[in-house]
This record gives C-alpha cells, structure tokens and sequence, in this order.
C-alpha cells in the first residue's frame, strides 16, 4: 500500500503534495513555522516564493488569516513575531462549509424544502407610466 501512495501522491494533487511539491521542498524549501492546525510553511531560499504544506485535507479555507497574509507577501515577517496577540472578542477563524451538510441553508432554499414565506405586500414595483 506504501508504494500505490507515494504513485497516487506523485501523480494527483488530490492527494497530498505532488512529487514535484516534495522535491522542491526539500531541494530549496527552508520551513518558516507552523500553525495549530499542523500545516507546515514554507519560503524559497530566496524568498520570492511562499507555500504551505496541508496537514490532511487540503483546503485553501484550512489557511489562517495570519498566514495567509504571509504567504500572500503582505508582511515578510512570520505571523508569531509580526502580529499582535488576538483579541478576546475575535472569534477563531473557521472553514469553508460550502458544499458540506453544514453549510448555510436559509429558509426557502432546496435543501430546506424550497418554500419561501409569502411577500407581506409592502413592496410597489416601479411603473413607467406612472412615473410621468
């Protein structure tokens, strides 16, 4: 099973981190830092290209908004020694429910039985004619 996984992971991105991924990281890659999430951050020697590593599903929402900034070159600096700390009223960041049982579904789409409550008659549509 060990060797059907390392074809899958060279030949598919689905899977993990493709071949070229892993050669690159390891060729020129220096690790930066970590999330809580156990993704694993990535620079170029030079420093002109950034990349994360996906601990599991890889899912560009898994992405804190710290890192993301990073990797998105809009501070040098790695999150833990550029940000200040979060305040108590954030809330943590979450994952992209689209598409998942979890998603957000307000009353009238499909998944909810597709019935909207009725018009309550305080909306006039625009008439041309009248406007004259």
């Amino acid at each position: 099973m060990g060797i059907l996984n390392t074809v899958l992971s060279a030949l598919t991105w689905w899977n993990g981190q493709t071949l070229n991924t892993r050669l690159y990281t390891w060729r020129k890659g220096v690790k930066v830092g970590e999330d809580e999430q156990g993704n694993i951050y990535y620079r170029s020697v030079d420093g002109k290209r950034r990349w994360v590593i996906y601990n599991g599903e890889i899912e560009a929402s898994r992405v804190s908004p710290d890192w993301h900034g990073w990797l998105h070159h809009s501070y040098d600096e790695i999150p833990e020694s550029h940000l200040p700390q979060p305040r108590i009223w954030e809330k943590e960041p979450s994952v992209n429910l689209t598409g998942t049982a979890h998603a957000y579904r307000p009353a009238g789409a499909l998944e909810q039985g597709g019935h909207r409550a009725a018009a309550t008659g305080d909306y006039e549509s625009w008439n041309p004619a009248e406007a004259e």
